[in-house]
């Protein structure tokens, strides 16, 4: 994901502008200071205790130059437009947030107004489409069969959430204002991997091959998550 976020930043923006950027539900900080050691200036949002001094952690680690360019903020991401003034950001990223969201529309919404036109808004999503598919192929044919008619599903950490429709969330974004310009898949081959399996001798072949098959029909359709680009006009 994070390559296909690069690609998106560096198509739209000159190369070497410091973006503003705002991630919300940033947990750990892994992608915010990512951004921030490409330059950038990243305000990161994040409700849970435990996640910001994770994230606070993470970021004494860093060098001075790269502290200076990171905020955090606990707050909900709901609620951005308590903290934020319209148009703020150029780049504002929700990853893995939605699921937990019940009714996504006015969060949706919130976070299109903190860009600035042409920015870009970057969402990693739960697939609906795709829900009996880690079922399947576990060989939990009951489970597959279930998923077929839900968007609910349970997660990881033993939690009930939720999925997004590509379609359904297309919509959505038109009708704020940040219509999809690019869409891809995330772990298409990997989502049934062992959650502590270490990381391969062949990581950067496996890399290769999912960042392919993110961007490649059929298989960016049967992706575990969707990552969705939308761009405010």
């Amino acid at each position: 994901m994070a390559r296909q976020l690069d690609e998106q930043i560096t198509g739209r923006f000159p190369v070497g502008q410091r973006l503003r950027v705002l991630d919300v539900g940033m947990g750990q900080g892994t992608q915010a200071l990512r951004l921030a050691r490409a330059g950038h200036q990243v305000t990161g949002v994040e409700r849970e205790p435990a996640m910001v001094a994770a994230a606070w952690e993470a970021l004494a680690a860093e060098p001075d130059g790269i502290r200076e360019r990171v905020r955090i903020v606990q707050g909900d991401g709901r609620d951005t437009g308590v903290h934020f003034l319209p148009g703020s950001f150029d780049v504002v990223l929700c990853h893995g947030v939605l699921m937990y969201v019940e009714e996504p529309d006015a969060l949706l919404a919130g976070l299109a107004r903190m860009l600035a036109p042409g920015g870009l808004l970057s969402l990693l999503v739960r697939n609906a489409d795709a829900l009996a598919m880690r079922a399947g192929l576990s060989g939990d044919w009951a489970g597959a069969l279930e998923s077929f008619d839900t968007l609910s599903y349970r997660n990881r950490l033993g939690l009930d959430v939720r999925a997004d429709r590509l379609s359904t969330l297309t919509g959505a974004l038109a009708g704020i204002g940040a219509p999809l310009q690019s869409w891809y898949g995330v772990r298409v081959f990997t989502d049934t991997a062992a959650d502590d399996a270490g990381a391969p001798a062949d990581l950067e072949t496996l890399l290769a091959a999912e960042e392919r098959a993110g961007r490649t029909d059929p298989y960016r359709a049967v992706a575990a998550l969707l990552h969705l680009c939308g761009v405010r006009g």
